[in-house]
């Protein structure tokens, strides 16, 4: 029987930020505002607000998108 030896290689796929407080801000506009706007529930909006999402829902991002007028680089942005 062979033995195998794993070589574990870490890598930096860098982060990624979410500026919807930035755009908000930008429009004047609320979170509870956006949440009717696009027929979401304010706890979700306010996670995206504050940038604490776990996994990026396409089907909310494509209404935030719509709803602002923007594309989904204004609001996610990922760095190195």
């Amino acid at each position: 029987m062979s033995k195998v030896n794993h070589i574990t290689t870490a890598c930096s796929y860098g982060s990624i930020k979410i500026k919807l407080k930035d755009i908000l801000n930008e429009r004047n506009l609320t979170r509870y505002q956006l949440s009717k706007i696009t027929g979401t529930r304010f706890e979700v909006v306010n996670k995206w607000y504050n940038g604490n999402i776990e996994r990026i829902d396409s089907d909310i991002l494509a209404r935030f998108c719509y709803a602002l007028n923007c594309k989904v680089e204004d609001i996610i942005e990922h760095n190195l």
